[in-house]
Order: C-alpha cells, then sequence, then structure tokens
C-alpha cells in the first residue's frame, strides 16, 4: 500500500495577494501545535491467515473468544480523527504535528506530508504494516509518512510549551481559538483520548480544560481545536 504526497503548491511571484494562508514564514518556526491522541485502540491479530486490526464491528467472535470487550476495539476513532488533522488548513500550512499511542503503548509520530487513506479497509492494511514494519514511507521512499518512536512521548515535545488534556469533566470550559491567545508565537500541546468511552490520564500535561460542555467525539473534538487555532493564527 502506497501513500501519496500532498501536490506542492506553486508560488505565483506577480500577484502574491492570492497566497491562500497567511502564513509569516518567519513564525513557522516558533510555534506549532501539537495534537497527541492517546490510548488508541489499535492491536494487530492473526485471524485466519491474515493479520488484521481488532474491530468491534468485524472481529467480536475473536474478542469475545479471547475474553476481550470488543466495545473497547474501536480503530475507527483513530481512522476519523487523523483524517480530520491531517485534512486540516493548520497541516497543509505546516502549523501542526499529530502524534498517537496506542494501547499497547506503541507511540507513533505522523508526518505532515502523510495522506491516510479515505476507506477504513485501506487504513487498517496500512496500520498492520506499520506496526509490523515501524514505519511507512513515500513511494519515493525517501519520506517517511508514520513512524514508529520511542517512549516517552514528551522527550517528544518541544521544551517548556503547554501541555493541555481535554476533558469534559474539565471545570475550565474555554473556545479553542482562546487558548493561544496573547501567546501567538508558542507551541501548545493537546490531548485527546482516541477512545470511545472512560478517560485519560496521561503524567506529562499541565493543565485540563473543556471546549464544550457536552461531551464530543474524538474527531469532534480534533476538529474544533484544529478550527479554533486556524482562527487565532489567522490561517485561511
Amino acid at each position: 500500500m502506497t501513500s501519496e504526497e500532498p501536490p506542492t503548491k506553486k508560488l505565483c511571484i506577480e500577484e502574491p495577494e492570492k497566497e491562500v494562508a497567511r502564513v509569516d514564514p518567519t513564525e513557522i518556526a516558533k510555534r506549532k501545535l501539537i495534537v497527541v491522541l492517546e490510548d488508541c485502540p489499535l492491536e494487530t491479530a492473526k485471524v485466519g491467515e491474515d493479520y488484521v486490526i481488532l474491530s468491534s464491528d468485524k472481529h467480536v467472535r475473536y474478542l469475545l473468544k479471547h475474553k476481550k470487550d470488543p466495545s473497547e476495539y474501536r480503530p475507527d476513532i483513530l481512522h476519523q480523527c487523523l483524517l480530520n488533522l491531517c485534512d486540516s488548513p493548520l497541516n497543509r500550512a505546516g502549523l501542526l504535528q499529530i502524534y498517537f499511542r496506542t494501547k499497547k503503548n506503541v507511540c507513533v509520530e505522523v508526518s505532515s506530508q502523510c495522506r491516510i487513506p479515505r476507506t477504513f479497509d485501506r487504513f487498517c492494511g496500512l496500520m498492520v504494516q506499520l506496526l509490523h514494519k515501524l514505519q511507512i514511507r513515500a513511494t519515493d521512499e525517501k519520506t517517511r509518512l508514520l513512524r514508529v518512536i520511542k517512549n516517552p512521548i514528551n522527550d517528544h515535545l518541544p521544551v517548556g510549551c503547554t501541555k493541555i488534556l481535554m476533558s469534559v469533566k474539565a471545570t475550565e470550559c474555554i473556545r479553542p481559538s482562546q487558548i493561544p491567545q496573547g501567546h501567538l508565537n508558542e507551541n501548545y500541546v493537546i490531548v485527546i483520548g482516541g477512545i470511545s468511552k472512560g478517560k485519560i490520564a496521561p503524567d506529562y500535561t499541565d493543565r485540563e480544560v473543556k471546549i464544550n460542555n457536552y461531551p464530543l467525539s474524538a474527531a469532534l473534538a480534533c476538529a474544533k481545536v484544529t478550527s479554533g487555532f486556524e482562527e487565532a493564527w489567522d490561517i485561511l
């Protein structure tokens, strides 16, 4: 399975006003939103003749046979989150870094050039390949689109940056666009649970907030966070 690199944007020298993202190139190196998806249920197993990503939709008998709770095996949540994050204008502008960690404590770095497969079956095939080979390269073999990295995840985060956990049970409620206000050139880490139920408890966050008084799916939380930072950082 291959992953395509995004088309290269052409700069128009004669008409610079037509540039899509109003981002000062000197500011790109100074700020970035880092999204970490925690506790993602991504586990491989040999079912029949093939290795698969275990899913509650397709492998209920296998999961029950091995005394596992099918409701906890929702890799589609990670798929939806990555689609929202990778497709965001924030990512296209080079201001987003994505990591995810599985329930088995496997940490993965996602390149901004990675284009996640649209169909769930192709996504699962890609994840099987990733977990077995520990990396996914682009068709040119030069760019690593996905790669397994060493724990702890905190070692890969910028020193001194603000690390925020998203939780519906947090007492502080804030609009996503208000998070970076007053500190527009800083790096921010937003931690979101890639799960359908329960609560994550990372040991590296400084602050806990909610962005809505109602429970949000992980995919919607990702979309609202990136949209809020695009508004705050004037990304069009």
